[in-house]
């Protein structure tokens, strides 16, 4: 009746960014070069993305996860 589908894929959140550029900031601050800074944080950044889903991609093919099909849910 009130199902909808919620949409529970990872997201970077604004505070996440906010963080970020807070990062850039400090280090543009501390006296290394804007696109230095730039590139590092988020070269740090997909690589910790990319270790979490290879994490998280492990620990469900461990659990032995069968994936529901698409066709088999329900419609309002």
């Amino acid at each position: 009746m009130g199902y909808r589908h919620k949409d529970t894929g990872p997201r970077l959140a604004l505070w996440m960014l906010v963080a970020l550029g807070d990062v850039v900031l400090l280090l543009v601050s501390a006296g290394l070069s804007a696109p230095v800074a730039v590139l590092g944080v988020v070269a740090l950044t997909v690589a910790g993305v990319a270790a979490w889903r290879l994490a998280r991609r492990t620990t469900l093919a461990g659990r032995g996860a069968v994936p529901v099909p698409v066709a088999s849910r329900r419609r309002a």
